[in-house]
């Protein structure tokens, strides 16, 4: 078969189309390391910016309750034996109402009344036995339904209390009711450094002697710069958040202050609006390459 041969012109086309190719490749390639240069660096953080908040001051006290006002009732004419007890604890009585009858020596008996109204908190009163003028009470009465949370506090804390500074009380068993500070003793005990505050409470129900309580009062507040727990960072160069700038993470030391409801008070160190690192950590350092995501677009 004999060849084909190509003229001047053939080849001219030839090699443009060949030009055209190569000038593809080559444009594809550059646009393909464009994309690459843009495309993000680093490990994908999880971001948020920092907002202002308020935050209250709390001092906790735990403590037990005790009657605000508790009277003792003992016989007028002591070394009677008990003949009969018409009230146990628990029971509410009136003013005058019989608690117990006692033996006279002589022969009849007389009775030992209420001389409050109130409720029965606690009775010795057994039959038979003698009851006493000077020790222990034949009964305690509480009046009022009124009770002090008794609980002790570090000296610290003592400069911030105020007598009737709000109160939040929870009681074992009882739930949450209000209360407010009612009297903070004058002297701390010497041993445990610990100032004894008593904390005024009035309940719609009834309460148990000596229950155990808590309470949260409310001494200031302070308003700034906020930030989740997780994205402060406790080390041996300080407390530390981790901000993103341009993509690259930057390491700010910080004052912190007060805590609440997972929130942490940043006094000093950041600006509202700045981009931190959600759950700070070790593995990220400064200068390091990221991709940041915001908290509600993960």
């Amino acid at each position: 078969m004999p060849m084909k041969s190509f003229g001047p012109h053939h080849i001219a086309r030839h090699m443009t189309a060949v030009a055209l190719v190569l000038g593809m490749i080559v444009l594809s390639q550059q646009g393909i390391a464009a994309e690459d240069s843009n495309a993000p660096k680093g490990a994908a953080v999880t971001v948020l910016k920092a907002t202002k908040s308020c935050f209250a001051a709390i001092v906790e006290v735990t403590g037990i309750l005790i009657p605000k006002d508790e009277t003792a009732v003992r016989p007028e004419r002591p070394g009677l034996k008990v003949a009969d007890v018409l009230v146990e604890p628990g029971q509410t009585v009136t003013t005058g109402q019989a608690l117990a009858r006692l033996n006279l020596p002589e022969g009849g008996s007389i009775q030992v009344q209420a001389p409050v109204a109130g409720l029965v908190s606690n009775s010795s009163a057994e039959v038979g036995a003698v009851a006493s003028g000077k020790g222990e009470a034949l009964f305690s009465i509480i009046t009022g339904n009124e009770f002090d949370l008794v609980g002790q506090v570090p000296t610290t804390d003592l400069p911030k209390l105020a007598v009737n500074q709000a109160a939040k009380v929870k009681v074992v068993g009882a739930g949450d009711m209000d209360g407010k500070v009612r009297l903070i003793a004058p002297t701390i005990e010497p041993n445990s450094q610990l100032g004894q505050v008593f904390i005024s409470v009035d309940p719609s129900n009834r309460l148990l002697v000596n229950a155990s309580g808590r309470a949260l009062i409310k001494t200031g507040e302070s308003c700034g710069i906020a930030v989740p727990l997780t994205a402060i960072l406790y080390g041996t160069a300080g407390t530390v958040v981790q901000v993103v700038r341009r993509q690259r993470v930057e390491t700010r030391r910080v004052e912190v202050g007060l805590l609440s409801g997972g929130q942490v008070e940043v006094r000093e160190g950041l600006a509202e609006g700045d981009v931190v690192v959600a759950r700070a950590g070790a593995l990220l350092r400064e200068g390091d390459p990221v991709r940041p995501v915001t908290a509600d677009a993960k």
